[in-house]
């Protein structure tokens, strides 16, 4: 019988992105991967058993089960979540949003407006977008993003922000369970000990050559995102919802 056979059962969605890949990694059931506001929404809907949510669907109006011990977080820059943007800041009007995920679009309004005073008109990106001073960008996407242009842009890391705006580390996603399951201190177990297993054998999720090269996947792995969910990151939570 396989270890993460409580698993099975269930419909379980994960981020597509490289950060989530240590929680998944030596799952040997069924999984879905999509954007993280889709995951949000196929949760809310029913379809789904448990997801790798983003934050700010924990903090709506909804009641999930969060699967203690467990987050994709930073203290410090994430590099894969910013706003690109050309001259100073200040100077912002437009900005096009990347829907894939409510937490970052709401976690830069929180930023520019608690911190920097700034208002600038959001557009969603693919709609009028074309013409906007700036791009909030998540994910892979991001880091592709970077790749290409390098210096061409100036990035407002939103995990370097918040951390010298707060001092506290940001959660980005977690996972969060239906609650109507049967067995959920069990589930949230097995998700505990995927998460281990993955850091353990992180060797494994680094030689994966589909994404990005293995320097990078290292130094982003090791260095920029944080798997667990402790006292400071449920700090920088409170702090988050608080600000919202």
């Amino acid at each position: 019988m396989s270890k993460w056979s409580i698993l099975h059962p269930l419909r379980i969605g994960c981020v597509k992105y490289l950060n989530a890949r240590p929680l998944i990694h030596g799952y040997d059931g069924s999984v879905s991967y999509d954007h993280p506001s889709a995951l949000a929404r196929r949760l809310a809907h029913g379809e789904l058993d448990a997801g790798l949510v983003p934050i700010f669907e924990a903090l709506g109006a909804r009641h999930y089960p969060v699967v203690e011990g467990v987050a994709i977080a930073c203290d410090g820059p994430v590099y894969s979540v910013f706003l690109a943007h050309r001259g100073d800041l200040s100077a912002v009007r437009t900005i096009a949003l990347d829907p894939a995920s409510l937490t970052s679009v709401h976690l830069l309004k929180v930023l520019l407006t608690e911190f920097h005073d700034l208002r600038p008109i959001y557009v969603t990106a693919g709609q009028d977008a074309a013409g906007c001073d700036a791009t909030l960008l998540i994910g892979n996407q991001a880091i592709d993003f970077r790749f290409i242009n390098g210096d061409a842009y100036q990035y407002l890391d939103l995990g370097e922000e918040w951390l010298r705006c707060t001092g506290l580390p940001f959660v980005f996603a977690l996972w969060m369970l239906r609650p109507e399951l049967s067995g959920l201190a069990g589930i949230a177990d097995a998700f505990r000990a995927l998460r281990v297993y993955g850091q353990a054998h992180l060797e494994e999720v680094l030689a994966d050559p589909t994404l990005f090269d293995r320097e990078f996947r290292e130094r982003y792995l090791t260095g920029h995102i944080r798997f667990c969910l402790g006292a400071r990151e449920k700090e920088g939570i409170t702090k988050f919802a608080g600000l919202l």
